[in-house]
């Protein structure tokens, strides 16, 4: 929307992109967030799209959905965001990459967690007994507050001078549930970043009137930090609330007053509030480009945002000299990504940034070198490819993304990955970044890593996830390719990384690198994406720590699943079935979920599920339509859910199984470990809910029957009179 005659209202709207956001989803779940960074995108939270001004022109870009409500940036320009239940997520690698490659287990550096209970624990001045689930064990103390978040947002970088310069760097969250605006220290351990509470036992803002309820927060131009405050009894999307919290809105009137919202400026005793109103639109170039250098990251973000908007090349040499130059190596970043938006960088700028004695420097000198590394052999390719040897954290993790931009199957790109991973297999990050630039290139790869005859950790761990990767491209000569490697006799490693990949990829398998309990059960599921960064986002098992096994999917679950189609027998893995013991179990399993010409049908093999009717084709199509608009926020495009927000729906047996299962959920909603599934019956139709259940029993592989209107027609009469949701028990019992 622009506003073209000065009068303050927009009298121009142009259509930049119709992919943000869906006009019914739910409130909780639906796209937020317009965060012009310092790479020139803007970030947003709930959607799966960023967007980008260019010479005028908007682009737009196709990203994996993370965050809930809000998003903020360092000066570094490494994003924060957060769900209701978990404080702050980072990106250590930007989340585009990770979509170049469709086929990863997981996406670790993509939105990872920074702390764990310590972190997300909370501490009201008085008893919060009006949250959703205050009746579950656990949500409220003895004393009646709530313990850890349940409806934190708003996560802001406070990056203004007027505080005390020790909350210099520091992220603000807003929790409305708890009345309270926490504060957290990110700190680097010298592997990663870490997040802390600022406070023993307390937060930086508490209130005791139930009705303050902070849901924005700000680092303002003045130097100070800025609450915004609903101020209302209710904060629950009417879609969610349980009678539990009904009853405590009704017994304490909570359902007024309306309209008495604020905005709160958090002051110091010392604070030197700038007081002056900015105006920086009226600035000259010359004028913004001195502004790079302000000691507030608001007006130094704002000034780089209006110069990319007016693309004023005049200003270009200025530019230039403060990019190398400028003794604030803030300033420095600033003037690298406004040249870089004006297409004005040179190559000479962005090798003195891959040298520079900075960390954050470096990491903006290797995604600003991507431009040209589509040639062969240039003087920037050669300073990213040095980059290999750095030994900081940070630098070796983007290094490892921008690798990927190197033209496909060259020598450089081959190389450089398999540099990396030999080094640095075992970490998931690393190794995530680097496949998420190999679509297509898995094999050579692969075939570099086994030449080797010794076993190390990082080759082992790498060599699975590469397999396994092949397996979920579901290319059927890849498939086959991967398969026939493991014939004739190779090292015991090689065996066992093949192996782990293919359950990774095919049985919901422990996610590589992690423990292994019993006959190859156990460990993170790749399926579950439980490890932080997965495809459906982070989870809290680290992906390469011991860890509790997950239970194998329910039978019903995996025979529903489709089997993967092979145009000849896999001579390898037949080998290794008939060769029993505790591998041939493991192959047997294996080949359970495969199908070729001539292939004998065993008892446990996935049945051909029958082709949908033309009605049931229709119902199908329907329900892809609602669970784009209701579902896909929590359960995401891909079925693989959300951390903390909603499970997979992959291989699930409550999904999957008797169809009067998934009715009852969606009719009543359920109660679970991730948290509460709403009910849906008084939003939805016997039709939508049978449509949407088809959807999901007939998508990702899945060949469960249908479902009937009239199968959702009898179970909502035989649960009129329920008025609480399902818990994981009743529907299991339900389901024998």
């Amino acid at each position: 929307a622009r506003d073209t005659d000065g009068d303050l209202k927009a009298d121009r709207k142009d259509l930049v992109t119709d992919t943000y956001g869906q006009e019914f989803a739910n409130v909780e779940h639906n796209a937020n967030t317009l965060l012009w960074a310092l790479d020139n995108w803007i970030h947003t939270s709930e959607v799966d799209t960023f967007l980008r001004l260019k010479k005028g022109q908007f682009e737009v870009r196709k990203t994996l959905s993370r965050g809930q409500w809000g998003a903020s940036q360092d000066d570094a320009g490494r994003i924060y965001r957060n769900t209701n239940q978990s404080a702050l997520f980072v990106d250590i690698v930007p989340t585009p990459y990770f979509t170049r490659n469709p086929h990863l287990l997981r996406t670790r550096g993509s939105y990872e967690t920074l702390g764990g209970e310590d972190l997300n624990r909370t501490w009201p001045v008085r008893p919060t007994r009006g949250v959703n689930r205050g009746y579950q064990d656990g949500i409220l103390r003895p004393d009646g507050t709530l313990s850890s978040y349940t409806a934190v947002c708003a996560p802001t970088v406070y990056r203004g001078t007027a505080l005390p310069s020790d909350l210099y760097g520091s992220v603000f969250v807003a929790e409305p549930a708890g009345n309270l605006v926490s504060r957290i220290v990110v700190e680097d351990d010298g592997t990663m970043l870490r997040g802390r509470k600022a406070y023993e036992g307390a937060e930086f803002l508490a209130s005791s009137d139930e009705r303050f309820r902070p849901v924005f927060l700000s680092s303002a131009p003045d130097g100070l930090l800025y609450v915004v405050d609903m101020y209302h009894g209710i904060i629950q999307h009417k879609g969610y609330i349980t009678e539990y919290l009904r009853d405590q809105i009704l017994s304490r009137k909570l359902e007024s007053p309306s309209g008495y919202g604020r905005i709160y400026r958090v002051i110091h005793e010392g604070s030197q509030r700038d007081a002056r109103v900015p105006a920086l639109s009226k600035a000259s170039s010359a004028e913004l480009v001195e502004t790079l250098a302000h000691p507030n990251g608001w007006w130094r973000d704002t000034a780089q945002r209006i110069l990319v908007e007016r693309d004023d090349k005049s200003i270009a040499g200025g530019l230039k000299e403060r990019a190398e130059k400028a003794p604030d190596w803030r300033t420095r970043l600033h003037a690298m990504w406004v040249l870089d938006a004006m297409d004005a960088i040179e190559p000479s700028t962005v090798i003195q940034a891959l040298e520079d004695p900075l960390r954050d420097v470096r990491v903006s000198g290797v995604r600003l070198a991507e431009r040209w590394l589509g040639e062969s052999g240039t003087p920037v390719q050669a300073a990213l490819l040095r980059r290999l040897e750095d030994q900081d954290w940070a630098v070796r993790r983007q290094v490892a993304a921008t690798i990927g931009e190197l033209p496909a199957d060259a020598a450089p790109r081959i190389s450089a990955a398999v540099t990396l991973l030999e080094r640095h297999g075992d970490d998931p990050i690393t190794t995530d970044a680097v496949l998420s630039g190999l679509n297509g290139s898995e094999e050579a790869v692969l075939q570099r890593l086994l030449q080797s005859p010794e076993p190390t950790r990082q080759r082992s761990t790498a060599a699975a996830l590469l397999a396994a990767t092949i397996i979920k491209s579901g290319r059927q000569d890849r498939i086959e390719m991967l398969l026939q490697t493991g014939a004739g006799e190779r090292p015991e490693w090689q065996v066992e990384a093949l192996l782990a990949g293919a359950e990774a990829a095919l049985l919901s398998g422990p996610m590589p690198g992690t423990a292994r309990r019993g006959a190859g059960r156990g460990g993170a599921s790749a399926a579950a994406s439980t490890a932080p960064g997965g495809r459906a986002g982070p989870g809290s098992t680290p992906a390469f720590a011991k860890t509790e096994p997950t239970p194998p999917p329910a039978p019903a679950a995996r025979a529903a699943t489709a089997a993967v189609p092979l145009s000849r027998e896999p001579a390898a893995l037949l080998a290794l079935a008939a060769a029993g013991g505790e591998r041939g179990g493991r192959a047997e399993a294996l080949l359970a979920r495969l199908t070729w010409p001539g292939k004998a049908v065993k008892a446990g093999d996935p049945p051909a599920a029958a082709a949908l009717t033309p009605e049931e084709q229709k119902r199908f199509e329907e329900g892809r339509t609602v669970y784009t608009n209701l579902c896909v926020a929590c359960h995401q495009e891909d079925g693989q859910g959300r951390e903390k927000i909603a499970p997979t729906l992959i291989g699930s047996g409550f999904a999957l199984g008797p169809d009067g299962v998934p009715v009852r959920v969606l009719l009543n909603g359920k109660e679970g470990a991730v948290g509460l599934m709403p009910p849906l019956g008084a939003v939805l139709t016997d039709e939508q809910i049978a449509s949407v259940l088809t959807y999901v029993r007939r998508s990702w592989g899945h060949e469960a029957p249908p479902v009937e209107p009239a199968t959702v027609a009898t179970v909502r009469k035989a649960v009129t009179d329920r008025t609480r949701a399902w818990t994981e028990a009743e529907l299991k019992g339900l389901a024998q």
